[in-house]
């Protein structure tokens, strides 16, 4: 197969223009909308459940999903679906564990939910520590897949692309806030679930819209084995391990949490995850499909020699399908996912610097609204710009693998206070600070100490830590850590406004 990847295309250009304008556009509409801290973080909280829905599956159908999964099915077979299945059945859990106790609770970022009846700054100092970290994991696998994709279309050296999308993703913030955010978001959302739907039925008629024919195809030319399981995870435990995270990591990943403030109440909220897991839903069933696709019609040799990791395995098949005009298309809608990811990203991280530790934690709640928005958008340069150096630190690396490492952390530093303090009155500000620091830092140093880094980044011959993924050590030792630490020192504050808690969790009296 001959690929146009690595050389420009009009097509392209004109896809890539096309969307960056239209992006930029409502950008420009949303900052002329965008005055207060209501509005830069939470949208107004005019946003309806059908909107957010499509918001939430745009925040979520990141690269990690379209690019990484379909590269990791294409080169490893039946085990590339874990990340799809595990990846979509933490929603449920999402709608009925933490969706309307965190509409009815917070204001913008779930460490408010944490931190209502405890003490607020110690809190949200460690609040901000946890999703900081498992927000830079999960950004840095989106520049990693832009780097590659800018690089391929348009002969950019690597660097200059992870700069390039760094810039944009920062015009959105910077003026739109999350109403700009949102919106890029829906319109992503829907490119991304047409141009993916497109691509699989120009796959299947093929293969006579047959997709045993399909996978017959992948057994002829690469064995049984590459339907079978045991072509990426081969022991039991790691396997356990990677799904526990990637189920339970959902309920702790900020940016998505953010979302469930746009909402005017937890009605909406509850109602915004219906129409994400539909969405989400349709959108992981058929992802797997193009990654065998492209592994049974492009084959895995081209795939690994155009990106080692897999990671354009989607659009070289949408290339020998559709032809050099539909490859610009897939491409560009790649683009705006990321863009669009990194944007929800890099609002969460800013949102957790200036409403958790700069409003709450220096100033005790006390900052004008000016202030807050001026530290936010400080705070999103800081955050863009450490993205942007992540992203050119770590090229060459698969994104689904990475974002699996995000879910991780998120799993293991955030969720466990989150659970805990909406469901056990006993839960308490030491409680809360020994959950997320045990959690986050167990997470990142076992997965400093795993094969993921140790040997395949750093090139020892044998790893300390056994997994590749560490959820189900990190995230037993943060609930540990948090039951004892409550168990052992008392705060009968705290305890006394567990039945207010729940009276806001259940009926929102009180709720913004």
């Amino acid at each position: 197969m001959q690929t146009t990847l690595g050389t420009p295309t009009a097509s392209a250009v004109i896809f890539f223009l096309v969307i960056v304008a239209l992006t930029l556009s409502v950008t420009y509409w949303a900052a002329r909308r965008t005055r207060s801290t209501r509005e830069f973080y939470a949208a107004g909280r005019s946003i309806s459940p059908l909107q957010n829905g499509l918001a939430l599956a745009g925040d979520y159908m990141s690269a990690a999903s379209f690019l990484g999964i379909a590269g990791l099915v294409a080169l490893r077979g039946y085990d590339g679906m874990i990340y799809a299945t595990g990846w979509l059945v933490g929603w449920p859990a999402l709608m009925f564990l933490i969706a309307e106790p965190l509409r009815n609770l917070g204001k913008f970022t779930f460490a408010d939910v944490v931190a209502f009846r405890l003490r607020q700054a110690p809190v949200r100092i460690a609040s901000a520590f946890g999703a900081i970290l498992t927000l830079l994991f999960y950004v840095l696998a989106q520049m990693v897949g832009a780097g590659n994709l800018i690089r391929l279309m348009f002969g950019l050296p690597y660097e200059w692309a992870v700069v390039s999308v760094g810039v944009v993703m920062l015009a959105y913030v910077l003026f739109g806030g999350m109403l700009a955010t949102t919106w890029v978001q829906i319109i992503k959302a829907i490119l991304l679930l047409f141009g993916v739907s497109l691509l699989t039925l120009l796959l299947l008629w093929r293969f006579q819209f047959s997709p045993g024919a399909l996978y017959a195809a992948v057994a002829a030319r690469y064995g049984q084995a590459a339907l079978e399981p045991g072509g990426l995870v081969s022991d039991p435990v790691d396997a356990i391990s990677l799904g526990l995270a990637l189920m339970l990591g959902l309920l702790g990943l900020p940016h998505i949490l953010m979302r469930f403030y746009t909402v005017p109440d937890a009605r909406a909220a509850r109602g915004s995850v219906l129409y994400a897991t539909g969405f989400i839903a349709y959108f992981y069933l058929i992802i797997p499909l193009v990654g065998f696709g492209a592994a049974a019609l492009v084959g895995r040799d081209l795939i690994r020699s155009i990106d080692p990791g897999g990671n354009m395995a989607a659009p070289l098949l949408a290339e020998l399908v559709g032809g050099t005009p539909f490859l610009g298309f897939v491409a560009a809608v790649a683009f705006a996912t990321i863009l669009a990811v990194v944007a929800g990203l890099t609002l969460a991280g800013a949102s957790a610097l200036s409403h958790d530790i700069f409003t709450h934690a220096i100033r005790n709640g006390h900052a004008t609204e000016h202030e807050q928005i001026r530290v936010a958008r400080a705070a999103t340069i800081v955050f863009g710009a450490v993205a942007v150096a992540l992203g050119i630190v770590f090229k060459g690396q698969n994104v689904a693998f990475m974002v699996g490492l995000a879910f991780a952390v998120a799993c293991s530093a955030n969720f466990p206070p989150l659970l805990m303090s909406i469901v056990w009155r006993r839960f308490n500000t030491a409680g809360a600070v020994c959950s997320i620091v045990s959690g986050a830092l167990l997470s990142v140093t076992l997965i400093l100490l795993s094969p993921t880094v140790w040997v395949d980044l750093m090139h020892h011959h044998s790893a300390i830590f056994p997994l590749r993924n560490p959820a189900i050590v990190s995230m037993p030792v943060s609930f540990l850590f948090g039951i004892a630490a409550s168990l052992l020192t008392r705060e009968p504050e705290a305890e006394l406004r567990f039945d207010d808690e729940k009276l806001r969790t259940y009926l929102g009296v009180g709720a913004e």
